[in-house]
């Protein structure tokens, strides 16, 4: 059976699905996109329906990421009925998190930033939206240092 992991950010347009696209690929590249099924959301309604920002698009691209056909969703309550775990990208977004969650459902809610052991990582994923390119490689990197560590310990377990 999948493991189902969904990655949250404000807007679900810049953050959350590009750790979506990149944790899909890694599972590609690796052989186990069977024991893996990863989603994204956001926390607000803002852009329901909206592909990433362009800029999330093209840098991605530039790596081998599409996110091109992804849409943006806001998360629900039912969310912590289907997925075994949630990534919130910053402290904010779990707290938002942590009240929608009803507390029956055996999800595992975390910040992102806890599947990479090396005190230098950022607690919080910056928000590049309102920033330039280079904010957007930044989180790429990030997001990429994240599904390196994620599939090592996955390999290791």
């Amino acid at each position: 059976m999948k493991k189902r992991i969904l990655f949250v950010c404000t807007g679900n347009i810049c953050r959350s699905p590009t750790a979506e696209g990149v944790f899909t690929k890694y599972a590609e590249r690796l052989g186990v996109s069977d024991k893996y099924e990863f989603k994204s959301a956001g926390t607000h309604h803002y852009h329901i329906g909206s592909p990433p920002d362009p800029r999330a698009i093209n840098i991605a691209m530039e790596r081998g990421y599409d996110l091109s056909e992804l849409r943006a969703a806001q998360v629900k309550a039912e969310d912590f009925e289907k997925y075994d775990y949630i990534f919130a990208l910053d402290k904010g977004h779990l707290a938002r998190l942590r009240k929608l969650h009803t507390g029956k459902s055996t999800t595992s809610l975390s910040l992102f930033s806890t599947l990479v052991e090396d005190a230098r990582y950022p607690e919080d994923i910056p928000d590049p939206y309102y920033g330039q390119d280079q904010g957007f490689e930044n989180v790429l990197e990030l997001i990429e240092t994240a599904a390196e560590s994620f599939f090592k310990s996955a390999k290791e377990s």
